[in-house]
């Protein structure tokens, strides 16, 4: 597996200058949400070690946990081959989704 380190703007963030980003607890592999980040929020993520997304809907910056105290702290920061999507492994305290669930994934297409 090559290694190589890339500039965080050298990513091909959307029109509207966002990047997806998916959420992995680092022990156990599972997915536990998707959020958009776009250049600021990436490199808050970076120089905090905490998740820091851009809010779509409130057009602001939110460090998940910063509210309920669901910290993500960051393991790893990993872009795919196309340099347009992001997967941030994470220690996660307490759960992850707004509902009270650990993952924003808890329902299944029957």
């Amino acid at each position: 597996m090559k290694k190589t380190i890339v500039r965080v703007r050298s990513l091909k963030y959307d029109k509207k200058g966002l990047i997806p980003a998916i959420i992995q607890d680092y022990r156990t592999g599972e997915v536990l949400m998707v959020a958009y980040m776009n250049e600021e929020s990436l490199r808050r993520t970076i120089r905090s070690g905490k998740t820091c997304f851009w809010s779509r809907s409130r057009k602001e910056y939110w460090v998940k946990g910063a509210t309920s105290g669901n910290f993500q702290f960051v393991k790893g920061i990993y872009y795919d081959c196309d340099m347009d999507a992001l997967l941030i492994k994470v220690r996660q305290v307490g759960v992850a989704c707004h509902t009270g669930n650990r993952s924003c994934f808890y329902r299944k297409i029957n």
